[in-house]
């Protein structure tokens, strides 16, 4: 069903953080922080696979989605969603279901064998394709995606996820700079607020998760190595 309740940014923002924290999803460490995948430290870690899991969390989170890519993109912008390998496949799904479009998946590489395709399901020449994820942190991973898409005479200017980290100012920027609009629900400054409002975590991990979310940079370079 397409949605057509809209909520204001700041609503879905407050409720986004505040079920993200519900299901277990945002993990704070300052103590023994995280290892990202670029080998840093660091006291938060998100797990946007949860949601999958809860299907009333699910099916709100998809509703926001929808409508905040409507609203900020435009009713009838899109003439496919595509889901990237392998998060943003199940949450692509629930949103083409919900725009009533066609669904399609982007590999993160070519499978090696067949057609060698990375794209899986129909795309076509000069379809408008958004392309949906869980989250981004620096918008780098979204490039590759965008890039396969493209390479089918498709076009691809929007990408959504559910959580964007809202950290690093360069983001907006780097994606800016391919041709790509960025549309998410929330970031962590609105879990931050949600969970000092819930009580969630305690006083000393609030304040250190602040202080990595104003200079990420700086603590993981005064702690990395550690």
């Amino acid at each position: 069903m397409i949605p057509t309740s809209y909520p204001t940014q700041e609503e879905i923002a407050r409720l986004s953080a505040r079920m993200l924290l519900e299901i277990g999803a945002v993990h704070f460490n300052a103590r023994e922080p995280f290892t990202l995948a670029s080998g840093l430290p660091s006291p938060t870690y998100i797990d946007c696979r949860k949601l999958i899991s809860y299907p009333r969390i699910r099916a709100t989170l998809m509703d926001f989605l929808a409508v905040t890519v409507m609203r900020n993109a435009g009713f009838e912008a899109f003439d496919n969603i595509a889901g990237g390998e392998t998060a943003g496949i199940p949450f692509a799904a629930l949103v083409a279901e919900r725009m009533a479009l066609p669904m399609t998946y982007v590999r993160k590489k070519p499978k090696g064998y067949g057609r060698n395709a990375r794209i899986e399901g129909v795309m076509t020449e000069g379809e408008r394709v958004l392309l949906v994820e869980d989250l981004t942190t620096d918008g780098g991973s979204k490039l590759s995606f965008v890039d396969a898409i493209r390479e089918t005479g498709a076009t691809c200017g929007h990408t959504a996820v559910i959580f964007y980290y809202g950290i690093f100012p360069e983001t907006i920027q780097t994606l800016a700079d391919h041709g790509v609009a960025l549309h998410h629900l929330c970031t962590w400054w609105d879990v931050l607020t949600e969970a000092r409002e819930s009580g969630a975590f305690d006083d000393e991990t609030l304040t250190e998760v602040e202080a990595f979310l104003r200079a990420p940079r700086r603590w993981q370079d005064a702690r990395a190595g550690k």
